[in-house]
């Protein structure tokens, strides 16, 4: 009875694919204005792919040719999100040095875990802007390349120190506006500017360095530490989550946790 329907194995993983697809793009877009632009293409694809069945050439031949135009605007319209993609695509399987993640897996390699002395330095210096209610917005890099944001900023190369980030970030000091990225150890740049995040559900209580920590965190996988200048209160920032420090101890374990993944 199954002999009308000639499906082969590669057409299912054909179906699996597209479905794949479908659903990490439905994902990256999701609680975005473009969400209901990728809805009406998918409407319009389904009643085209009716149309085509039902042997309607002449609206078969219209609907396809405006498909076929689409494909540029949709380029337009997701820009975007294309540029999101890509970036997640390469920060998925991609490393700093340019390695491919899953050969470095299956060789052994791991990410290194944060030093003890840099850590008490990142954490005091946190508490003491806390304190003192000074602004503060700290990219911790980790395996994806943070070049694009030191570009923006101003290239510091220093050993990490509490004085040093305190400085950096005091009020009147002209790195202080924008985030500070701390790789292999090092501050490598201060005053840099972050992708500011698009998501329409983050609390309306969480001002601008939150949803500069977000956006990063959504597109690559550093974590930020955010010190309110208004409350005072330290949130870290990692896979487009914000989650608010009850305590120094309490972002010291968030810090070393992030090193593991």
């Amino acid at each position: 009875m199954f002999d009308i329907v000639d499906i082969h194995i590669m057409d299912i993983v054909d179906i699996l694919l597209v479905g794949l697809l479908v659903y990490y793009v439905y994902k990256l877009i999701r609680g975005t204005a473009a969400i209901s632009i990728f809805l009406g293409i998918i409407i319009l694809y389904i009643i085209w792919a009716v149309v085509k069945a039902l042997n309607m050439s002449l609206l078969s031949e219209i609907m396809g040719q405006v498909l076929g135009v689409g494909v540029i605007a949709i380029i337009v319209l997701f820009q975007q999100e294309i540029r999101k993609f890509l970036l997640s695509l390469g920060n998925t399987y991609i490393l700093n040095n340019g390695r491919i993640k899953i050969f470095s897996r299956l060789f052994g390699h791991r990410n290194s875990s944060i030093q003890l002395e840099v850590l008490d330095e990142i954490t005091t210096a946190c508490s003491n802007m806390s304190e003192t209610r000074t602004g503060a917005l700290i990219v911790l890099a980790r395996t994806s390349s943070m070049e694009f944001v030191e570009e923006t900023g101003d290239i510091v190369d220093a050993r990490i120190s509490h004085r040093l980030i305190e400085n950096i970030f005091f009020k009147n000091a002209p790195l202080h506006d924008g985030a500070m990225v701390i790789a292999e150890d090092r501050i490598v740049a201060a005053r840099c500017t972050l992708p500011i995040s698009e998501n329409p559900n983050i609390p309306a209580q969480y001002g601008m360095r939150h949803r500069a920590a977000t956006g990063l965190s959504e597109e690559t996988d550093a974590c930020v530490i955010v010190v309110s200048e208004e409350t005072g209160n330290i949130s870290f920032v990692c896979d487009g989550t914000i989650r608010k420090m009850g305590s120094i101890s309490e972002l010291r374990i968030a810090i070393e946790n992030s090193y593991k993944k």
